[in-house]
């Protein structure tokens, strides 16, 4: 987009935001759909505003792995939201950048004047990740259904195999890319072995994303950004569960490689967690701001997509923060914070080297090198590794606790990015509201 075209566009603000507790996936489906948690996020978030949800122009959620029964997640939403009917809402799929795709999609509907208030965000509940039967029991079934008469289905029966029946898990299926055959854990030992990141860096930068997550919970940071959860059951979810506040390097050292056995340093402890969650924000117009008084969190100033081979996916941040960046001018020492998701440890710890690696600036992005990134600026209350990575939110998470972060902090700009499976990289630029360009 040229420097013409944004000038005549809309700007378009944060106003308000909303999260669900992120819940850890153990072993069985969780007691939220991914449906459910979108409007336990929506709802609290609507309710507290001063116009009605059929004041809202479009409803837009990033979800990678919908049940069978929630297609179009984002209408489903929309509609138990309380939406008007005439409300357009639909659902976009970016992998682990599917939350943030969705408020892209939304300013750019607010820039170009089709908007003027776009609910926007991501939910997912990978606890109810499908599970499959593989192609051999598929065809079996379809022959089943075509065979007539009991002597036909009894020839079928002795041709199915004990190992005909053994389950495909969808999830494992997700968490590989099927270009270059590797899940994204094999795809963050790669970087290790590149950037020569050993296994105590890794368990290091896991228990600092804890003991950050631990003080920011003392402090009571996250009391202005989640709403509980009633399970069915009547069960009380208040917290995120993946915080462990007894953990050490002792206990993480002692954890096996996941990914790469035995000789691997990529382990449960050092990547993010599987969980289940949704985030949702209010993005508006500049009219809109004015005509219901709201006040602002930030401007969402700019969004930058970029792209790399697959088995280095994990360096995406970089790749959109470079030119998200370049554009107007930035660098390292003129953003205050940065929330990178940390789907991996070693991932992290790789994009902090290549960010001001004079080579991989020159050669690999054709940029000029910049500063490292400062540790105290980056994921300060900790990240995906303490939080979770519920893959449809985590980008309209890592938004929400940005503006917050600096509104509460009072600074003036920040940059959320986030790696993505298939080798891409997202990156947003937020600024606060009456901060400088």
């Amino acid at each position: 987009m040229s420097e013409r075209t944004r000038a005549n566009t809309r700007p378009v603000y944060l106003v308000d935001g909303c999260r669900t507790p992120f819940l850890k996936a153990r072993g069985v489906p969780g007691p939220f759909s991914a449906a459910d948690l979108a409007v336990g996020a929506g709802r609290p978030l609507l309710l507290r505003q001063p116009f009605p949800a059929e004041a809202i122009d479009e409803v837009i959620l990033g979800c990678v792995v919908p049940g069978p029964d929630e297609m179009n997640i984002g209408r489903i939403a929309a509609l138990r939201l309380g939406c008007s009917e005439r409300t357009p809402a639909w659902t976009v799929q970016r992998n682990c950048a599917s939350g943030l795709q969705a408020l892209d999609s939304a300013a750019q509907s607010i820039a170009s004047g089709r908007a003027d208030l776009v609910l926007a965000g991501g939910t997912e509940a990978m606890s109810h990740a499908p599970v499959l039967f593989g192609r051999a029991f598929v065809d079996w079934l379809g022959r089943w259904s075509r065979a007539r008469g009991p002597i036909a289905r009894g020839r079928l029966l002795t041709r199915l195999r004990p190992q005909d029946l053994v389950p495909v898990i969808g999830l494992l299926k997700g968490l590989t890319d099927p270009i270059v055959g590797l899940s994204m854990g094999q795809t963050a030992e790669h970087l290790a072995w590149r950037f020569r990141i050993g296994r105590q860096a890794m368990d290091r930068f896991a228990l600092r994303s804890h003991q950050r997550l631990g003080t920011a919970l003392s402090d009571q940071v996250f009391s202005a950004e989640i709403t509980p959860l009633i399970a069915p059951d009547g069960t009380a979810y208040t917290q995120d569960e993946g915080y462990r506040a007894d953990s050490d390097l002792e206990q993480l050292g002692a954890l096996r490689p996941v990914f790469d056995r035995p000789t691997g340093a990529v382990t449960a402890g050092n990547s993010a967690q599987v969980t289940d969650g949704a985030a949702l924000l209010l993005l508006a117009s500049e009219e809109a701001v004015e005509r219901w008084d709201m006040s602002v969190l930030a401007q969402l100033v700019d969004v930058q997509w970029a792209a790399l081979d697959p088995t280095e996916m994990g360096l995406g941040p970089v790749h959109a923060m470079a030119p998200l960046m370049r554009r107007p001018g930035l660098a390292t020492v003129d953003i205050d914070l940065f929330e990178i998701n940390e789907a991996f440890a070693a991932q992290v710890l790789a994009c902090q080297e290549a960010w001001s690696d004079r080579h991989y600036r020159e050669e690999v992005l054709g940029d000029e090198p910049d500063q490292p990134i400062p540790d105290d600026a980056l994921n300060p209350e900790g990240g995906a590794i303490a939080i979770g990575h519920p893959v449809g939110a985590s980008g309209a998470r890592l938004a929400l606790h940005l503006a917050l972060s600096m509104k509460r902090r009072g600074l003036t700009r920040g940059v959320a990015s986030l790696c993505i499976g298939g080798g891409q990289g997202g990156a947003l630029l937020l600024r606060a509201e009456g901060g400088v360009p």
